[in-house]
């Protein structure tokens, strides 16, 4: 993704790939902090397998980028997601195309 406005087919992959509870569970998660798989299994109490698969879809949507350490990969928000945030009165992201907003509380109540 660039920096500017997405393209209709763009977007669309972007909203695809987040019309998924799992997958808005776990970019919400990121959105918090970076995480490793294991983190994030144990955060949203599903399978090792079942959040990877989920995992590849945020990432092949440019949402999110893995970072090997050692044997274990951990994920975080992607720069250029990290880039269209806003901070506001709420956490939004802007993609030009759309905007998306999240809950200041269910961020919150992560970062505990």
């Amino acid at each position: 993704m660039s920096k500017s406005m997405l393209t209709e087919q763009q977007c669309a992959g972007v909203l695809r790939a987040m019309g998924d509870e799992t997958r808005l569970r776990i970019l919400e998660s990121l959105l918090v902090q970076e995480k490793c798989v294991s983190d994030l299994v144990k955060e949203i109490q599903r399978g090792q397998p079942h959040v990877s698969h989920h995992l590849r879809i945020l990432r092949a949507a440019g949402l999110v980028e893995g970072l090997r350490e050692g044997k274990r990969i951990c994920y975080r928000v992607s720069p250029t997601i990290q880039r269209a945030l806003k901070h506001g009165r709420r956490p939004v992201l802007d993609f030009g195309c759309c905007q998306i907003s999240f809950a200041e509380a269910m961020l919150s109540a992560q970062s505990r």
